[in-house]
């Protein structure tokens, strides 16, 4: 985990949205053959269902659809939902079921196969998947609406399990980085590319289960909504006070705020700026340019009364694993800043159903290992070479009181 982050930080280019990690179905998944086609209706009589997502392939045929459901009721399976996908070798139709007991993939597949389905994937649903299609891609695209960072989350829970590079148009010396996509963009199985507004481009990989047409018209919807509105972040402010009783302002940061955030970094020791960004100091005001963008996740940024900006906070979008990071300028640390802002940025990603949030820094950096326990959360350490991953999973974390509206002030951390 903690080298490729090394090299993201070596490379000076925020992956973005990539996962650190794969996450391949179990054998059973995709196109699994079960050795036998009982044992669905064996969980008949007990209390509990459980809902599962799937996906088949059959003939495009009259009677094939019928064929499938009539072997899925046999097994006392209730389907709640049905999306046909009509391709050039057969139909892709897409179910989520109410499955009695909790039988394992290879049988329900195995059900599914006996019955003239092939490619059957098989994933565990909730109650989330329950929303109709219209309704959901609405939601998806009233989230995209209000916020730039949303659009990857909105992906996600779209797509399900995948894999999102945002790839910028240059690197940080200005040479050429994205390749160049077509404006209506590129469906390759399990491979799409769109178009990104900044110059770049977007790639999404689902290595267990190709994508549809349909998927693709609904994604480049969302990107295409995303393109018009432009960059856009919510106007919400928060005024605290510090125990010295100095007041400071949160808000969210975005590309706007890159010539206060570069007077900062001037501000900072150089001592401080290598712990943040764990490479050569020189290239410290190239970094903030993609990090203030939406496109890789969410910034806070802590304001003086004066309206100085002192520090900034950041919740990049890294699959399951969000990373969060922070800069205080050197005069404003000790002050309970950092603590604030980890808080808020790790209730963010709580919120937003990231599994788990991880910090990189130095094993030095007492101050950011103390924040991370102050969450209260268990931690996970790995370190190498004076290199600190520090990893927690952020259902667990304490509730916040409600905000406080914009001019009133409550004790800071």
């Amino acid at each position: 985990m903690w080298r490729r982050a090394a090299d993201r930080f070596a490379t000076g280019l925020p992956l973005g949205w990539s996962r650190r990690q794969e996450h391949a179905p179990p054998p059973g998944d995709t196109g699994a053959t079960a050795s036998r086609t009982a044992g669905l209706a064996d969980g008949a009589g007990l209390p509990e269902t459980t809902l599962w997502r799937m996906r088949t392939t059959v003939r495009d045929e009259p009677g094939s659809l019928a064929a499938l459901c009539r072997a899925l009721a046999d097994h006392r399976v209730d389907i709640l939902s049905l999306q046909t996908h009509p391709l050039s070798d057969g139909t892709v139709d897409e179910f989520l079921l109410r499955v009695p007991g909790t039988p394992e993939r290879d049988v329900l597949a195995g059900a599914v196969n006996a019955a003239g389905g092939r490619d059957t994937w098989l994933e565990r649903a909730d109650a989330h998947d329950l929303v109709d299609a219209p309704a959901r891609m609405l939601s998806l695209a009233t989230r995209t609406a209000l916020d730039s960072a949303e659009l990857p989350l909105a992906l996600r829970q779209l797509l399900g399990r995948c894999t999102i590079h945002s790839v910028p148009a240059r690197t940080l010396k200005g040479e050429p980085l994205a390749e160049r996509v077509p404006d209506e963009g590129v469906l390759e199985d399990h491979i799409m590319k769109f178009r990104d507004p900044s110059g770049g481009s977007i790639t999404i990989e689902r290595p267990q289960l190709p994508f549809t047409p349909t998927e693709f018209a609904r994604v480049r919807a969302l990107v295409d909504l995303d393109a018009r509105l432009g960059q856009r972040v919510p106007e919400r402010r928060d005024t605290l006070t510090l125990p010295e009783g100095n007041a400071i302002t949160v808000r969210r940061a975005d590309t706007s705020d890159l010539a206060a955030a570069r007077e900062m970094h001037d501000r900072c020791s150089e001592r401080t700026l290598s712990r943040r960004y764990h490479g050569p100091v020189q290239y410290a005001d190239g970094y903030l340019d993609h990090l203030l963008s939406p496109r890789h996740g969410r910034t806070l940024a802590v304001e003086t009364a004066s309206g100085r900006l002192v520090a900034l906070g950041h919740l990049l979008w890294d699959g399951d694993e969000t990373e969060v990071a922070l800069l205080v300028e050197d005069a404003w640390q000790r002050r309970g800043i950092g603590a604030e802002l980890l808080q808020r940025l790790v209730g963010m990603a709580a919120e937003t159903g990231c599994e788990s949030v991880y910090a990189i820094t130095q094993a030095s950096n007492t101050g950011m290992v103390a924040a991370m326990r102050g969450l209260g959360l268990p931690l996970d350490y790995q370190i190498e070479e004076g290199t600190l991953v520090i990893t927690a999973r952020p259902s667990g974390l304490r509730r916040r009181p409600l905000p406080v509206p914009a001019g009133r002030e409550t004790a800071g951390r």
